[in-house]
């Protein structure tokens, strides 16, 4: 650390944010920025270390003040607050950078859950690690994860798309590219565009068995499974689609089946004929969504095999 950055941080008065009704002093944390993951909707699922974060930084990006506010009164965080989001970024974004190169220590937020995950952010951090500045990513609350743990679905191998397209005919294009993904699918969608969605996956991908998350960890959460069809008729005949929703769709029947060690052996025998390791590997792991790692042991197994046989 620089010396005006270590003069920086140890110039810090004292920051405090509160648990169980004590007050609790925040250890000091060095210049960076950090990705603060926050409840997506029940406030007593931030994670200690993000409200020690939150009120040791000098800053925290939120995308609205007003939603960041609430879990820092919550909890007696009283730093303070810039709006971050799509609408200025080009704008509030340099200052960022400019803080953290002045030595400041600034968080990253969404309104909820993991910042960057459909939402603003991307940008930032990839400027902030061009300047040399630090990142910091604290893991916690994610609808994504919350979904897909309690959809009942397979959680071995899942594709997150987030939001659709709003059109109708760009919606069911992309619906039709994911249709050969050989994974769970996770996606995002507002509640009145519901229903219209239901339908389309169900027109699209079958009898896919499918859940609907809506509200998780609020006081109305609510998961629904069924086949897609099912679904979309109930959301089309008047069910309650006031919140936020995550839609976690099973993979496609030919994916549920495991590719045999003998056509996993064929596949890497041919392309190693052809290609380099590295590439060989990438090649069959793309074509049967088997894990690279996997992939990866078994072709390493192969030329083994061949140099001993030729020895």
């Amino acid at each position: 650390m620089t010396e005006p950055c270590r003069a920086a941080v140890e110039a810090r008065k004292p920051r405090y944010f509160r648990v169980f009704g004590q007050d609790v002093e925040a250890r000091s944390v060095p210049p960076g920025l950090y990705l603060v993951s926050t409840p997506i909707g029940n406030l007593s699922d931030v994670t200690l270390r993000a409200l020690e974060t939150l009120a040791a930084v000098d800053a925290i990006a939120c995308e609205d003040t007003r939603v960041t506010r609430r879990l820092c009164e919550r909890y007696g965080v009283a730093t303070s607050l810039l709006a971050y989001h799509d609408h200025n970024a080009a704008r509030v974004r340099p200052e960022i950078l400019a803080r953290l190169g002045a030595g400041a220590a600034v968080a990253l937020v969404s309104d909820a859950g993991t910042p960057l995950i459909s939402d603003p952010g991307f940008k930032l951090v990839r400027e902030a690690q061009a300047a040399g500045h630090a990142i910091t990513a604290l893991p916690g609350a994610s609808a994504v994860l919350t979904a897909l743990t309690a959809a009942g679905l397979p959680t071995d191998r899942f594709f997150f798309e987030g939001f659709l397209p709003p059109r109708a005919a760009a919606r069911r294009r992309r619906i039709g590219e994911l249709a050969a993904v050989p994974a769970t699918l996770i996606l995002f969608e507002t509640g009145p565009r519901i229903s219209a969605m239901l339908e389309d996956l169900a027109a699209a991908l079958g009898e896919r068995t499918a859940a609907v998350c809506r509200e998780l960890t609020k006081l109305h959460e609510e998961v629904r499974r069924g086949d897609l069809a099912t679904l979309a008729r109930h959301y089309g005949q008047g069910a309650e689609t006031r919140g936020e929703f995550v839609v976690v769709v099973g993979p496609p029947a030919e994916a549920e089946a495991a590719v045999t060690a003998a056509d996993l052996d064929l596949m890497l025998q041919r392309a190693l004929a052809e290609a380099s390791l590295k590439h060989a590997v990438e090649a069959v792991a793309a074509a049967t969504g088997e894990s690279r790692r996997l992939v990866y042991q078994r072709a390493l197994a192969l030329t083994k095999n061949d140099r001993d046989a030729t020895d």
